[in-house]
């Protein structure tokens, strides 16, 4: 394959990868780095650091449109970035010292648990739940567009959504993923945030997230300017088209196809970390 071929092929899949992020508030990540290593042999790290760059871009992408529109609650956002920055530092430390087999089969066990949340996971769009004690000390409460109205929520579970964010940095650091799936359970199912602010809340931090870990990328030499461009405007593009349909789709049938292939990558990933193949 030339130069060019690949980073057709690296632009249309991440442009691919960007929109079903937005959409899914899943990231990127989860298409980007197993379609690099698995089908255009990238080593897994160099894929990492290339993908660390397309959250940046997709977190710009999205997230704009998303607090434009109102569904992004900032303050949430900016409370919670204090665990997943403090565990994107500590993934991307622990980076230089695990072997691309063990970071592939941690990956893939990632993407099952994506996948499960994509096929089986359910949203906390139903009635109001006001917040408990530490919601409301904090005011993290707010709400949201439904239509031509905006519905009031309440946030309770903080310290459970903060802990379960903390995980959510290091998987960030060690795998470039974004780690959006453990974000919105974190919010959704722990925090009972609404699905809609659960997704594009996540699309707000995972930029974040990923800033503080693409240094020490950078510092380790794994982030490869042929790959990262074509995948950080590919996954731009396709986050900024996602954006736009989320706020009128109906996403569960895309939510199943996106988990069926998670899925399957999965399988993928776990079996060449195994057989030493990646």
């Amino acid at each position: 394959m030339s130069a060019l071929e690949f980073t057709l092929v690296v632009w249309v899949v991440s442009a691919l990868a960007g929109f079903l992020g937005a959409l899914t508030g899943l990231g990127g990540g989860v298409v980007v780095v197993p379609v690099l290593t698995l089908l255009l042999g990238v080593n897994i790290k160099y894929a990492i650091g290339a993908s660390l760059v397309s959250v940046i871009a997709t977190s710009s992408g999205a997230a704009a449109a998303f607090v434009r529109e109102g569904f992004s609650n900032i303050r949430i956002g900016m409370f919670l970035e204090i665990a997943t920055t403090l565990g994107a530092i500590f993934g991307a430390y622990l980076t230089g010292r695990i072997s691309t087999h063990a970071i592939a089969i941690i990956f893939g066990l990632v993407l099952v648990q994506a996948a499960y949340q994509s096929l089986f996971g359910k949203t906390g769009d139903g009635k109001r739940i006001a917040s408990d004690a530490l919601g409301e000390r904090l005011r993290l409460a707010g709400n949201y567009p439904v239509g031509d109205k905006r519905k009031e929520y309440g946030v309770r579970n903080v310290p459970a959504g903060f802990g379960m964010m903390f995980g959510a940095g290091a998987l960030s650091g060690l795998l470039g993923i974004g780690s959006g799936a453990v974000k919105v359970i974190a919010m959704d199912r722990a925090m009972k945030i609404p699905f809609k602010v659960s997704t594009t809340t996540s699309n707000f931090m995972i930029g974040v997230t990923a800033a503080a870990s693409a240094g020490m990328y950078i510092e380790h030499g794994y982030i490869n300017p042929r790959v990262a461009m074509p995948v950080m405007l590919g996954v731009l593009g396709g986050a900024m088209l996602g954006s736009k349909a989320l706020v009128n789709a109906r996403v569960r049938t895309l939510k199943i196809v996106f988990g069926i292939v998670i899925l399957a990558m999965a399988v993928e990933m776990i079996v060449n970390g195994v057989l030493g193949k990646v």
